[in-house]
């Protein structure tokens, strides 16, 4: 058990010097003392088993950070505490939660775990329960509260997708009710040239010909783009030879064969091939029925276009959501962030033109990481709605990702905004602290940020900023630790 405690010499310590000597005799008898020679006390993630005071020597508490022991606190103070200082919270998964070395033979009262939480609850029941209150009670707030800031972010993203899959609905509608009435004019056109004698059987078959060549060449249309410049010229070639040709609303035909990605090349083939197979066919009458047909092949296009930013959109949201997905998988950073970007919708575009513009300078090279993709999305979420409000909607938004080693991957997201004033960027991750007006900020959205980096996925997540450039950057182990590694 090592060497035996005296009461007067634990009266020394600030931590007992009010305690009186009964409370002394019960410590000294369920303790003990202990020398450790230079290494570890304790292990931060190990069980909790004993609260360690110290006599004398030196002690350093670090925490893991990306893999790495960060140096919390030296300090040759007698007194100081660590271990199991929590022990006396019922239901508490004990664990050490820094991990403690001495660098030369230290002396330390040792108090095992249970014993401790004893003493506490019996000589200091009011504190306890103050302490436990405090405790739990904030656990409890953050996580009530977490959940509603989830809640309310994900209310806002759902306005933004609902926004989205309206224009192209509205526009499907919209293009259905086209089809059919360009259907139904196509279908009277054709009943007008055979009942009118406008067209015979064999000038039929050729413009049937031509109007499954134009289908292939409006499919092709949709991959070639021209230029404003481009088109209007286009346009005005088309539009005079319709006029010298005598054709009715010539020009309006020309925008449509343009758009279709005809030329007069295609014209010139019509004329002579009606022109040789019926010489009482009309020009006018077989263009006005490949314009009706143009015009179908056009809706169908912007239909099936519709209809892909939909699925694309709902693959999006799911891809953004995690459902029906493991939470925890492979994933990669780039899709993540790509459907995050998705969800805020028009506050954000490549060029600005609708809000923030958007900048990735992406790691062609990064792994894809062993992690939590629902939790990361919601970071990614956090970061950029601050960095958004930040900008008031206007501004440059920069996104940077590089590979830091074998281990370790990186994500900046960096904003033009005003910057974060020096006199709050150190109190930004703590729990309920907002600089947003009374009732519009929870103050738990960078604080549940940081837990998701830091504690879950074992990674980091610090800040720098001054005026004109903030910058979240997030470190992320490329194997977090699976879920049963990491303590409720």
């Amino acid at each position: 058990m090592g060497e035996k405690c005296v009461r007067e010499e634990l009266r020394t310590l600030f931590l007992f010097e009010s305690l009186t000597d009964t409370q002394l005799d019960t410590l000294c008898a369920n303790g003990h003392i202990a020398t450790f020679e230079p290494g570890p006390v304790c292990t931060e993630g190990e069980p909790a088993t004993c609260f360690y005071v110290m006599l004398d020597g030196e002690l350093v508490m670090s925490q893991k950070s990306s893999g790495v022991d960060i140096e919390t606190n030296r300090t040759s103070m007698r007194g100081v505490y660590c271990g199991a200082w929590s022990a006396y919270i019922p239901d508490e998964q004990r664990v050490y939660e820094a991990s403690v070395r001495v660098t030369k033979p230290s002396r330390f009262f040792v108090l095992d775990a249970n014993a401790y939480a004893d003493f506490m609850r019996a000589e200091f029941p009011m504190a306890v329960h103050l302490l436990e209150g405090h405790k739990v009670g904030g656990m409890r707030r953050r996580q009530i509260i977490g959940q509603r800031e989830k809640l309310l972010a994900l209310g806002q993203l759902s306005a933004g997708l609902t926004h989205q899959l309206n224009n192209p609905a509205a526009a499907t509608a919209r293009a259905v009710a086209d089809l059919r009435e360009r259907i139904g004019q196509m279908r009277h056109k054709l009943l007008t040239m055979l009942g009118e004698g406008l067209i015979s059987q064999g000038a039929l078959q050729v413009l049937v010909r031509a109007q499954r060549n134009v289908t292939d060449q409006v499919a092709k249309a949709r991959s070639i783009e021209l230029s404003a410049m481009e088109t209007s010229d286009r346009e005005d070639l088309l539009g005079e030879w319709l006029e010298d040709h005598d054709v009715e609303n010539g020009w309006d035909y020309a925008s449509t064969f343009v758009e279709a990605g005809l030329d007069l090349d295609w014209l010139e083939g019509i004329a002579v091939a009606i022109g040789d197979s019926d010489g009482t066919a009309t020009l006018q009458a077989a263009l006005g029925w490949m314009k009706y047909t143009i015009d179908t092949e056009l809706l169908m296009n912007e239909i099936a276009e519709a209809s892909k930013r939909i699925s694309t959109l709902l693959a999006d949201a799911k891809q953004y959501s995690q459902m029906d997905r493991a939470p925890y998988q492979s994933a990669d950073v780039h899709e993540l962030i790509r459907s995050t970007f998705m969800m805020f919708g028009d506050r954000v575009s490549k060029d600005g033109s609708n809000g923030v513009k958007v900048v990735k300078e992406y790691d062609p090279a990064l792994p894809e990481l062993e992690c939590y993709p629902a939790d990361l999305n919601q970071v990614w979420t956090n970061i950029i709605d601050n960095a958004l409000q930040a900008m008031n909607g206007r501004g440059i938004l920069t996104v940077r990702t590089k590979r830091v080693d074998n281990e370790t991957v990186q994500v900046e997201i960096n904003d033009n905004g005003p910057g974060i004033p020096a006199d709050v960027i150190e109190q930004i991750f703590t729990p309920f602290f907002t600089t947003k007006p009374f009732g519009e900020g929870t103050g738990l959205g960078l604080d549940l940020a940081w837990r998701i980096v830091c504690e879950k996925h074992h990674g980091n997540l610090y800040v720098e900023s001054e005026p004109g450039s903030t910058s979240f950057i997030v470190t992320l182990p490329v194997h977090a630790p699976p879920p049963d590694e990491n303590p409720s």
